[in-house]
């Protein structure tokens, strides 16, 4: 095990109460797992995401936290929030990063990989608005 670790898991979600197909308003809703795997309690400082919907439209969000949050975690501890965001089109995908500071001061980024986020099977006859 090494020291200074986290497994970052994303699990996102098509909000459809909250959209508007017609007028291009399509929101997502993701819920994010943050483990320390690591031998150091760590916390988490910061936030780092890149948005893009499939017409190449993107967004870049950096703060402090997560959800007005800088959770101190301890080895084998985890960390849940959900949050969301909005897209001018029907799909899009999400990644960035966190930046955390260990407890005896080492400083680093977890990198979230990619995920898609597709309101395409929600919508009446796929991507083709009528």
């Amino acid at each position: 095990m090494t020291a200074y670790t986290v497994q970052i898991d994303v699990l996102p979600h098509y909000v459809a109460d909250q959209s508007n197909p017609l007028q291009d308003v399509f929101a997502f809703a993701y819920t994010v797992t943050v483990t320390n795997t690591g031998r150091v309690p760590v916390q988490l400082i910061s936030r780092h995401w890149v948005i893009q919907d499939e017409r190449g439209h993107s967004e870049e969000v950096k703060g402090l936290g997560v959800v007005g949050q800088q959770p101190l975690l301890r080895p084998g501890e985890s960390f849940q929030y959900t949050s969301g965001c909005r897209l001018r089109a029907a799909s899009g995908t999400m990644h960035g990063s966190y930046f955390f500071v260990a407890e005896d001061g080492h400083r680093f980024d977890a990198p979230i990989d990619t995920f898609v986020l597709d309101a395409s099977n929600a919508i009446p006859g796929g991507r083709t608005l009528h």
